[in-house]
């Protein structure tokens, strides 16, 4: 059973909490929608930060989302935050550009509310930004990484090498890297996977991190797996 589900889904109550909490009755589809429309709208400001300064690297790691009668409170989790918040080395400026940059998410996300006519309009939206302490133990920035060598057509094996050894410079038990099809631009769809230390996936009590990550290269669609044991 560890191999056929999400192991995020397959740990809540044991060593994974839901990541959108609501503390009201409402339609669940409603709240459902206008999750995913937050979820959207901060990737796609954070994306736009990371063009404006030409960065391909950083990325949010995880959105937390507790919605209460009155109030929303988002917490976003961010790796190398210093490349959104700073400006081309002027550190007193620092503070400054972190309040704006977070005023600014939060307009881009309240006028996304607005234009979808939903009733959060009318409640007090709260934005934090915080920095994840390691990148590297966080699946999603090893998959970004990944993805970006394999848009520089760098060798497969080599990619989940290094991947593999910035994870365990970041103190984890175990890494397994699964990437699948067309690789190298042959004709049939394969699959390369790499392992190192303990990844128990039909533990429960195990800590273990997923993502999966889809990539566009000249080969087609490529497919990125992650486990990580914490």
């Amino acid at each position: 059973m560890g191999n056929k589900i999400n192991p995020l889904g397959f740990r809540l109550g044991f060593t994974q909490n839901h990541c959108s909490l609501l503390f009201e009755e409402r339609d669940y589809s409603e709240d459902l929608r206008e999750d995913e429309r937050i979820y959207n709208c901060i990737e796609n400001y954070v994306q736009h930060i990371k063009s404006s300064i030409n960065s391909s690297y950083g990325g949010i790691t995880c959105i937390e989302i507790l919605k209460q009668t009155e109030l929303i409170s988002v917490n976003i989790y961010i790796a190398f935050v210093d490349l959104f918040i700073e400006k081309k080395g002027q550190e007193k400026k620092k503070k400054k550009d972190d309040k704006q940059e977070i005023k600014q998410l939060r307009k881009e996300v309240q006028n996304m509310l607005v234009e979808s006519m939903l009733d959060s309009v009318n409640r007090k939206l709260v934005i934090s930004i915080e920095k994840a302490e390691k990148p590297y133990r966080e699946p999603k920035i090893l998959a970004k990484y990944i993805a970006l060598q394999l848009k520089e057509r760098v060798e497969i094996r080599k990619i989940m090498k290094k991947a593999i050894e910035l994870a365990e410079k970041a103190d984890v038990e175990g890494i397994k890297i699964q990437i699948k099809g067309h690789l190298n631009g042959i004709e049939r769809a394969r699959k390369e996977s790499a392992m190192q230390g303990r990844v128990p996936l039909q533990t429960l009590q195990a800590k273990i991190d997923y993502c999966y990550y889809a990539v566009q290269t000249v080969y087609g669609v490529l497919g990125i797996k992650i486990w990580i044991f914490i």
